[in-house]
C-alpha cells in the first residue's frame, strides 16, 4: 500500500516539475522508477513510455492555452520519433541493463551540464543589474 501511495505522490511531482520545465519521461520517471521504486533500467524506460502520455497530453493542451505550442514542430519530431522509438526499443531489449543505466547516466550528466552552461552563459551580468537598480 505504502508504494502506491509514494507513485502518487511521485506522479504529482513530476507533474508539477514537467509543466514548469517541459520534462518528465526519461528524465525524471526513469531515475525515480530505478532508484526508489527498484525497477530495472529497462521497465523504469518501458513504464517511463506509458506513464508520460498523461502528462505530456495535459501539459500540452495547458501550455497551447497559452499560445505556447508549435504545432508544425510537434507534429514533424511526433512522427519521426515513432522509427526512433520502435528501433531505440529493440535495441534496448538487447542491451544489459547495467549498460542502459550507464548510458543513462551520461545522457542526464550531459544534459545537465548544458543546460548548467547555458543558464551560466546567459545569467545578466552583475554591471547591468546594479545599472538597473540606480536608474
Amino acid at each position: 500500500m505504502w508504494k502506491e501511495v509514494l507513485v502518487v505522490f511521485i506522479g504529482l511531482g513530476v507533474g508539477v516539475l514537467s509543466a514548469m520545465f517541459g520534462v518528465g519521461g526519461g528524465v525524471l520517471f526513469v531515475p525515480t522508477m530505478t532508484l526508489i521504486l527498484g525497477l530495472t533500467q529497462i521497465h523504469a524506460t518501458a513504464s517511463s513510455l506509458l506513464a508520460v502520455i498523461p502528462t505530456a497530453l495535459v501539459g500540452a493542451w495547458r501550455q497551447n492555452k497559452y499560445g505556447h505550442v508549435s504545432w508544425r514542430a510537434s507534429v514533424f519530431i511526433g512522427i519521426a520519433s515513432i522509427a526512433g522509438v520502435v528501433g531505440g526499443a529493440q535495441l534496448a531489449h538487447t542491451v544489459p541493463d547495467y549498460i542502459l543505466r550507464r548510458l543513462f547516466a551520461c545522457l542526464i550528466v550531459y544534459t545537465a551540464s548544458q543546460l548548467l552552461w547555458r543558464a551560466w552563459k546567459t545569467r545578466p551580468s552583475l554591471q547591468a543589474t546594479a545599472g538597473e537598480e540606480q536608474a
